[in-house]
């Protein structure tokens, strides 16, 4: 494919808004009439790595739109990509990094690693977010329609908050279905305690120093953040072994089983920390004394600004199980957390009773559906009826939990929250 042009013309209401915004204002201090965007369609990352960089330094855009976690999915994937870029006067204002999926001779456009994002924005500009404003985005789509039939007969956009950190999604406009699963987050303050607060700091600190008293029992403990590459690869293969040990016990399949996903976290994991942000840093409990070295809880995180994301956890519950080392783990890394500017904490999407004893936020997230071929429409009104049959499902916590016992040895039907 190359890089492939689209055309199309949005007409925005305020012209002095956008010549402001865009740039567009003749010399005697006229305003055109019309605002062009214009699309590229690329198949490589590459070429765009400096405008994608600069694209994602906003702090309210999702680190899963990131170069690096993009990159890495693509380095270890053998994935079909669709990039979308936007761009106004030769500025790129938009970055939507997708890979096609084929269903037979259907083809979808998904996020880059969707199945292991916890939420999704794409990446634009303030500038695109006034010349997309609703209705502009979706009547300028309409224009294009044929022309992306070319090329993919879905775009779904999942896992994408309509409202995020006081902004609306540029993409909001778009015909969307409630994913079944929400994100849960706690807003973080420079003083623990006042974070604390929100989430019952009493209770919080004496279930705190109950685990510790019975980790010193132990041996003691110490709280590691692997920092050179050795721990860090060292740490994430005790993650997958601790994982599939879970996952087994459970009788559910084991979604870090594969060597692709795999080597995806072992390539972000590799990537260094940039002015305190990072695709995936590990977070682990190691025991001390007779127990030296023994790794007993293990978080991995990432940040992008002020926003910190769970990306998974695990624990070995062969020895300190009932100093529940996960949640331990989990107040120490806030903990420290708070004094490092970080003021979003976000467990991820998927619906658990310790991300709601933790969080004061529950964000709804929302799967994108647009179809450019009558193919398309077919899929997506499929994917509306999955996504609201798992939502009834998952409303029921019996018929929940006999599913999942059903599920051993499957992947499809509905995804567990440690997949999620």
């Amino acid at each position: 494919m190359g890089a492939m042009q689209l055309n199309f013309q949005i007409m925005p209401s305020e012209r002095e808004l956008a010549a402001r915004y865009l740039g567009s204002v003749a010399d005697e201090g006229r305003t055109p009439s019309v605002v062009p965007l214009s699309l590229r369609l690329h198949d490589r990352m590459e070429p765009l790595e400096a405008q994608w960089r600069a694209l994602e330094a906003d702090n309210n855009l999702s680190l899963h739109q990131s170069y690096d976690w993009c990159h890495a999915w693509a380095e270890t994937h053998a994935c079909k990509l669709l990039i979308v870029e936007g761009f106004v006067g030769g500025k790129t204002h938009l970055i939507l990094p997708l890979e096609i999926k084929r269903h037979g001779p259907v083809r979808t456009a998904r996020f880059l690693g969707t199945a292991f994002s916890n939420i999704n924005t794409g990446l634009y500009t303030e500038e695109f977010r006034f010349l997309a404003a609703p209705p502009r985005l979706r009547q300028a789509l309409e224009q294009a329609r044929s022309q992306f039939s070319r090329y993919v007969d879905l775009f779904m956009l999942e896992k994408v908050p309509l409202g995020w950190r006081g902004e609306t999604n540029s993409f909001a406009d778009l015909p969307a279905t409630l994913n079944q699963n929400a994100a849960f987050q706690l807003e973080l303050f420079e003083d623990f305690e006042r974070t604390l607060a929100q989430v019952n700091a009493k209770r919080r600190r004496k279930k705190f120093r109950t685990s510790e008293r019975r980790l010193e029992l132990l041996g003691g403990y110490e709280h590691v953040v692997a920092e050179n590459a050795g721990d860090c690869r060292a740490l994430l293969e005790v993650f997958f072994r601790q994982k599939a040990a879970r996952f087994d016990t459970m009788g559910l399949p084991d979604v870090f089983r594969n060597v692709e996903t795999r080597n995806f976290f072992r390539t972000l994991v590799a990537v260094p920390a940039v002015d305190g942000n990072y695709p995936l840093q590990l977070h682990a409990v190691r025991l001390k004394g007779e127990n030296d070295g023994r790794i007993v809880a293990i978080a991995g995180l990432s940040r992008k600004g002020d926003h910190v994301i769970c990306q998974f956890g695990s624990i070995d519950d062969t020895i300190a199980a009932e100093a529940s080392p996960g949640e331990f783990l989990f107040y120490l890394a806030i903990r420290k957390l708070c004094g490092e500017g970080v003021r979003l904490f976000d467990f991820g999407i998927g619906d658990q009773p310790y991300k709601r004893s933790w969080c004061t936020i529950e964000t709804a997230q929302h799967d994108l559906l647009w179809p450019t071929t009558v193919a398309g429409t077919a899929i997506a009104a499929v994917h509306r009826a999955k996504a609201g049959a798992k939502r009834i499902i998952k409303q029921n916590p019996q018929v929940y939990a006999f599913l999942q016992r059903l599920r051993s040895g499957k992947t499809e039907f509905i995804r567990t929250e440690e997949a999620d």
